[in-house]
């Protein structure tokens, strides 16, 4: 719109010029030959009838020698006009209060030199200006209007395609193997496609190797963690009393670290890919392994949808953080969310943090910048809610810590 308003307006300036300019022209032609008209005609009268000008546009005087009116036109003032030769912007005294614009030939007359005066009135060549101006204008917005529309519509079916391949990017995942991006015929499009999925390859390839490390890493801690265990159970059966404590710290470090490798196993083992199902919650929590010493207070009955070893795992993690943290309760609730999902708010009477460490947690939280600001627990915490369609929260409490676990509705 911007341009084809500039193109008016350049078109209104130039057609203003020109318009001036023929004008201006058809001034002078039109003295020429009126002049030779007025050398071959009889003597006229000194004012001429209504009915014998033919023309409305133009007025015309012929003055003789000391500016003597000869011969007038009925448009023409009474007075006669006294300009020197050429183009001249002239107002009369007030007998009819027009502008005009006139142009002066000589012409000898019959008592001696004289002068031909054709001209025209500033409001007659501004109303013609105004209308080739504006028609010329009008006519330019349209063609630009109509060109704006054509060149729009030409971008969106050449954008089309575009916007095809980013809709079937944004749903492409990489990890499954049965997804396969649409064939694009547009030369620059199938080079990004192919692009994307050799990409998509590699990446793939990546996270399945470690995942089967992973995978691996833990079934092959486990092993020696439960003989670990298992020795240092007889140890501190057999030890003396005052190598108790220490042997002890050392099994709630082991049985801390078995924790871990239990959870890490759950969530490569399910490589985030949901299996969503109806469960009971304090079913689940009798059969994870919780730390020595902590206890739960959780309702009755609690149900939710969401993918029982993700949870698994991340209740694992926060339990045990809430453990390491020195709580010895731990108050469980769950709140259905507005539009389906679920809320479940972990508040522990452990030793907590400083508020600013609150809010540093919250904004790696939703930044998803874990690496050097949190644990391990809270990561994976948080990784397991935004794979739930959720996400993880900090929020405030007079005593303790207290987390609160998000979790999307279950998809239809």
């Amino acid at each position: 719109m911007f341009w084809a308003l500039l193109a008016g307006v350049s078109v209104w300036l130039v057609v203003q010029e020109e318009v001036d300019e023929l004008l201006d022209e058809t001034l002078q032609a039109s003295s020429q030959v009126l002049g030779q008209l007025l050398r071959q005609r009889l003597p006229m009268p000194a004012e001429i009838a209504d009915s014998d000008d033919l023309s409305t546009h133009f007025a015309w005087q012929l003055v003789g020698p000391g500016g003597t009116l000869l011969h007038r036109s009925p448009l023409a003032p009474v007075k006669p006009w006294r300009l020197p030769p050429g183009f001249s912007d002239w107002e009369d005294d007030g007998t009819d209060g027009d502008d005009w614009r006139v142009h002066v030939r000589p012409l000898p007359t019959a008592a001696g030199p004289g002068w031909l005066m054709v001209a025209q009135t500033s409001a007659e060549r501004k109303e013609v200006r105004t209308r080739v101006g504006l028609a010329s204008a009008f006519s330019a917005l349209l063609v630009g209007g109509l060109c704006m529309v054509w060149l729009n519509r030409r971008a969106r079916d050449e954008l089309a395609p575009l916007a095809d391949l980013t809709e079937a990017l944004a749903q492409y995942d990489p990890l499954d193997s049965r997804q396969l991006l649409p064939e694009q015929q547009r030369r620059e499009l199938a080079a990004i496609r192919a692009a994307v999925l050799d990409l998509g390859q590699r990446l793939a390839q990546r996270v399945a190797n470690e995942r089967a490390f992973s995978a691996h890493a833990a079934h092959a801690l486990r092993t020696p963690l439960a003989g670990m265990d298992a020795q240092l159970a007889m140890a501190l059966r057999e030890a003396l009393p005052e190598q108790r404590a220490r042997l002890q710290r050392t099994r709630e470090a082991g049985d801390r670290l078995r924790r871990v490798v239990t959870a890490l196993l759950t969530l490569f083992r399910t490589g985030m890919s949901l299996q969503w199902q109806r469960l009971d919650l304090i079913m689940l929590l009798s059969h994870l392994p919780l730390p020595d010493g902590l206890i739960l207070d959780t309702p009755d009955q609690a149900w939710l949808d969401a993918d029982t070893d993700l949870l698994a795992a991340a209740l694992i993690n926060l339990l045990d953080n809430a453990c390491r943290h020195r709580a010895t309760q731990l108050r469980l609730r769950v709140h259905s969310q507005p539009g389906g999902g679920t809320l479940l708010t972990l508040t522990d009477n452990g030793e907590g943090v400083a508020e600013w460490q609150r809010v540093d947690l919250n904004d790696a939280l939703e930044r998803q910048q874990y690496e050097g600001r949190m644990g391990l627990g809270l990561m994976m915490a948080d990784l397991v809610a935004r794979a739930h369609g959720g996400g993880l929260r900090l929020p405030v409490v007079a005593e303790g810590f207290a987390v609160e676990l998000r979790l999307g509705p279950a998809p239809i």
